[in-house]
């Protein structure tokens, strides 16, 4: 096989959120605090309690089908619920997601050995990033914070075609943006679920970056394990 496109995770894999850190309450509060600067009147209290049952409202219903709900729907259902009526592209929403962005963002730090591996390998491969997020717009704020962007073909994240990994969808969409086939391509990633057996599924070779203990799903084995990023380039020959 002639390799020609390397795909990547990105949470975890290229960029990773700091150990041990929640970053969802406070991003979550950030926005709260938003809201009621822009006239949306209710305790914090309030807010967390509906927009808890809003998230899981909606990947009640997405999880089965492997969909992946803009995150500005899980705020216009939360307004909903405290009595406010917005659009899911409204501008109160669309601000209120990029507010949670912000905060998420301080949370996210990039790999040392990421950059200088990009920059190997543009230029000699399509390279592609195939990410879950609900905020697709924060993944490619967080590739020009890191003066990442311009070395990829194609980014495509769940939140932006309501379909997550595993989902054969997303990677299909990956492939055919960048002109590959799935038996020239090579998914990187860092969870055997979403990284490996989705890709496989769809006949992509897999290289597994073991970031931490995970329990092993049978009948997935990712083609190559590897424990740090800059093993990539040697590894690309064997397969």
């Amino acid at each position: 096989m002639t390799v020609k496109a390397i795909l990547f995770d990105m949470f975890d894999t290229l960029m990773m959120i700091k150990k041990n850190s929640d970053f969802a309450s406070p991003s979550m509060l950030h926005m709260y605090q938003f809201l009621v600067k822009n006239g949306i009147n209710v305790s914090v209290e309030t807010f967390q309690e509906a927009y808890s049952k809003a998230r899981d409202e909606l990947y009640a219903k997405a999880d089965p089908k492997l969909e992946e709900p803009h995150f500005n729907v899980r705020i216009a259902l939360t307004l909903k619920k405290i009595g406010y009526s917005y659009e899911q592209y409204s501008p109160l929403v669309v601000s209120a997601s990029s507010v949670f962005c912000e905060e998420f963002m301080n949370h996210v730090y990039l790999d040392k050995d990421v950059e200088p591996l990009l920059r190997m390998l543009h230029g000699k491969y399509k390279l592609g990033i195939v990410s879950n997020y609900a905020i697709p717009e924060c993944v490619f704020e967080l590739l020009k914070t890191f003066r990442l962007n311009d070395l990829f073909d194609a980014v495509v994240v769940s939140g932006a075609i309501n379909k997550r990994k595993p989902s054969p969808e997303i990677f299909k969409r990956t492939l055919k943006t960048l002109g590959v086939s799935a038996h020239e391509a090579v998914f990187v990633g860092d969870t055997l679920d979403a990284d490996v057996e989705g890709p496989k599924a769809v006949g992509i070779k897999t290289i597994y970056i073991k970031r931490r203990e995970e329990k092993p799903i049978e009948n997935v084995k990712p083609d190559i394990t590897i424990t740090n990023l800059t093993e990539i380039p040697a590894l690309l020959q064997r397969l």
